[in-house]
């Protein structure tokens, strides 16, 4: 039974990549028997569990299959014939849905997982943010990732691993879609002062040594606007990179851009090669902001942001404090 599945999935995978070679032009059933060495029927069965997936395939008779030139296939392969450098050797699992990828690679982390594990997913029905937020994650809308890594730095020093993968999330946008994106501290980025990415870095704390057991980076990225729009509650503050259906095959683009930014960030984390690039996206820098904290709230005004990626800011009454972690709001 598990061979006869293994044998499933290694057709759909092999017959999804003909029909992504050949996007937006009829291949045959035929063709891609012939080439596989497989059967009409097997081919038939591979399209089936395919569009059953959501793939956009066009089934016409005489002509065959067409995969459509807008759809955004999300694949490990396509991802993982991407990666670079430090990413290279980045161990990817893709599910369709999934409560939380952050949820799933935690319990991968507990049973001794070993760091580079990324899984990725189409959905997630119980996505998660900052302080027990919850993250819209719709179907085939966004991008939704998380990436197991077992660090040398301390407690401290983890908050790099947040700022270094939205530095690596905002050049990546920038990139794939030529717009400008900013980050607001420490985890958001935005676009047009809304908010396109959340990170979400979680981390389990060894007792014998005080130091990191393991760190959980999850990104939650939305590439195009879902079905019937936003939710109420966040309309006013959320959006996608895109507006209109963009090329095919973006979303697998974006995970590999973001890979290998912040994998190279990662390797070499203690330089904090990323704090520039974070900095220069900042919006909040010279900005008014208030701080949220402790049951109260501050109004403060942002002087910088410092070499360990803390806020530096003057009070009201002229005080001036450091965060370093924390929540602030801003108007922009």
């Amino acid at each position: 039974m598990v061979i006869t599945e293994v044998i499933a999935v290694s057709v759909k995978r092999r017959v999804l990549e003909i029909l992504n070679r050949d996007r937006g032009s009829y291949i045959s059933g035929e063709q891609i028997a012939r080439e596989l060495s497989i059967t009409r029927s097997a081919v038939w069965k591979a399209i089936r569990t395919l569009r059953e997936e959501g793939c956009a395939i066009e089934a016409t008779t005489r002509r065959g299959y067409m995969l459509h030139e807008t759809a955004d296939v999300l694949t490990p392969e396509a991802v993982k014939e991407r990666l670079r450098g430090a990413a290279k050797n980045l161990r990817l699992k893709k599910l369709e849905t999934v409560n939380s990828t952050n949820v799933f690679l935690r319990e991968c982390a507990l049973n001794g997982e070993a760091e580079g594990l990324v899984v990725l997913s189409d959905e997630q029905t119980e996505g998660r943010g900052r302080r027990g937020r919850s993250f819209h994650s719709p179907a085939g809308a966004g991008l939704y990732m998380s990436v197991l890594l077992r660090p040398t730095c301390s407690l401290e020093e983890s908050l790099f691993l947040t700022t270094a993968a939205a530095s690596a999330v905002a050049l990546s946008i920038e990139k794939i879609s030529g717009q400008s994106a900013q980050i607001k501290w420490v985890n958001d980025v935005l676009i047009k002062g809304k908010k396109v990415c959340g990170i979400l870095t979680e981390a389990a704390i060894a007792m014998e040594t005080g130091g990191l057991e393991f760190a959980i980076v999850g990104i939650g990225v939305n590439v195009r606007q879902p079905e019937g729009g936003y939710p109420e509650d966040i309309r006013e503050t959320a959006a996608a990179i895109f507006t209109k259906n963009p090329a095919g095959g973006v979303r697998s683009r974006l995970a590999a851009e973001i890979l290998n930014r912040f994998m190279n960030y990662y390797r070499s984390l203690e330089r904090k090669t990323f704090l520039n690039d974070y900095k220069r996206r900042s919006v909040v820098i010279g900005k008014d902001v208030t701080v949220i904290g402790g049951g109260e709230e501050k109004r403060a005004h942002v002087l910088d942001i410092d070499e360990n990626c803390r806020l530096l800011v003057v009070y009201e009454d002229g005080s001036e404090g450091t965060l370093s972690s924390g929540e602030i709001s801003i108007k922009i």
